[in-house]
């Protein structure tokens, strides 16, 4: 069993900053929101994103699957009453001449063992798609 741990502090009445290891994130706390911060749904969809790269660089030496490039487009959709997500989509793409097969393959075990996405499907639609990209 592994544990996290990390800190934040409201900065004033538009944000706040969580300190994880030597890294600082801005967060926005404030209710107008900020552009130059992360709310909570988007760090969250940042959390997933983080993991689905690290798990396509993860997966990749145990398959034999060459790459040159990930990237990952996430769309959160968000109920108002009251507040949660209802779902959460994305679209993985992977730069590689690999298989089709190969794809999904490398797709399967992105899913299945990454800490984020497992715990998030567990209470949130997760679905996504990979393709060439």
């Amino acid at each position: 069993m592994h544990s996290y741990s990390i800190s934040a502090r409201r900065d004033d009445a538009n944000g706040s900053v969580a300190r994880v290891c030597e890294a600082l994130v801005v967060l926005d706390t404030s209710l107008p929101g900020r552009v130059d911060a992360l709310n909570p749904v988007k760090l969250l969809l940042a959390a997933l994103a983080a993991c689905i790269i690290k798990g396509v660089k993860r997966s990749a030496p145990m398959l034999k699957f060459d790459f040159s490039g990930v990237s990952v487009s996430l769309i959160a959709e968000r109920q108002d009453a009251s507040p949660k997500l209802m779902a959460i989509s994305y679209v993985l793409s992977v730069d590689t001449t690999e298989s089709d097969y190969q794809l999904e393959l490398l797709h399967t075990n992105v899913r299945k063992y990454g800490t984020i996405s497992n715990t998030l499907a567990g209470s949130v639609a997760l679905n996504g798609i990979v393709r060439q990209g």
